[in-house]
């Protein structure tokens, strides 16, 4: 099945890395070749340069074959972005947002965007360890469920609340990426691909 993740920070890489050892076919995209460093030695799949929130990019990368599609940078914006057009342009069966901030998670599980939400699950996380009981649904994806679109609007795509541009949305991450000083640290022998395809 071919898989397609957006962001090589720890999460996405992690993600990537699992995925191509159990033989899938994994394209992994960041806007920075450094980001790579963080795969796995002899990643199988592919790495390529470009920006998840640009179409042209995501047709190289597969997009119009592919199964399943994580947005896992590190900004709200970016990931939302990025699913939404994974979604309704490329019409991607799974798509999976990871977003930060618990009331947006919500908003856009609303709009029919699937949402993982890390700070939930690292409250549930510290408030188990001092003995809580679980919050319900916090360790869960949270599968969008859209609003029913009158049929005069049928073909119109869902509206992006907030920064909905991306040079919008990656000002507005570029500041979340910046206080992570370690974004890039580990190392791999998989040179990356650049948009064009070159090493």
């Amino acid at each position: 099945m071919r898989v397609i993740i957006v962001g090589s920070g720890r999460v996405g890489a992690g993600v990537a890395s699992h995925l191509a050892e159990e033989g899938h076919d994994v394209v992994i995209l960041d806007v920075r070749t450094e980001a790579f460093r963080r795969l796995a030695p002899g990643f199988s799949g592919q790495a390529l340069r470009g920006d998840g929130t640009d179409a042209s990019v995501l047709e190289r990368a597969g997009a119009k074959e592919c199964e399943w599609f994580f947005a896992l940078t590190n900004g709200d914006n970016r990931n939302i972005l990025a699913a939404q057009l994974a979604k309704q342009a490329f019409a991607i069966p799974h798509v999976l947002c990871k977003i930060n901030d618990p009331v947006r998670s919500r908003a856009y599980s609303s709009l029919g965007i699937d949402t993982i939400n890390r700070t939930e699950m690292m409250l549930d996380s510290i408030g188990r360890y001092m003995g809580q009981p679980p919050m319900p649904g916090a360790g869960d994806v949270t599968i969008g469920i859209a609003p029913p679109v009158p049929a005069s609007n049928a073909a119109a795509p869902t509206p992006v609340p907030a920064a909905t541009t991306p040079s919008a949305a990656a000002a507005v991450d570029e500041a979340d990426e910046a206080a992570d000083p370690t974004s890039a640290s580990a190392a791999t022998s998989t040179p990356p691909l650049d948009q064009d395809g070159g090493r």
